[in-house]
């Protein structure tokens, strides 16, 4: 039996789905911001919430992708007191800024501890 264990959708329809914000790309500098919940809000509590996502970026013509960075997302409201009374819950929002010397394609994955993975992708030109 097959699996598709990396799922993809809209991000304008879908809650799960990191969102890839190129926010500038100068003198061969890019800043990019990833997100979870742009459109549609996902819960943030410690029983469902976005454990982390990260960045890659795979330039053309290159055989591999270069992986840009990592961001977990650790508080979600549990503390030794008990899950839900600390009232700190990570937002799963990272920003990214790396050079590059020519064009490629991003591709972000999140993980919802309850949904899996989930992935995106946005051309970035220079």
């Amino acid at each position: 039996m097959s699996k598709k264990w990396i799922q993809t959708a809209d991000w304008k329809s879908e809650k799960h789905v990191p969102v890839i914000e190129i926010k500038k790309v100068e003198d061969g500098k890019a800043t990019v911001v990833v997100s979870v919940g742009k459109e549609i809000a996902h819960p943030n509590t410690t029983a469902h919430h976005i454990k982390w996502l990260d960045l890659f970026f795979w330039p053309e013509g290159d055989k591999f992708p270069y992986e840009i960075g990592y961001a977990t997302f650790d508080s979600h409201g549990a503390s030794a007191q008990g899950p839900d009374t600390s009232g700190v819950y990570a937002e799963p929002v990272a920003q990214f800024v790396f050079k590059i010397n020519k064009s490629g394609t991003l591709m972000a994955t999140s993980y919802c501890n309850i949904h899996g993975l989930w992935k995106s992708e946005e051309e970035l030109k220079l």
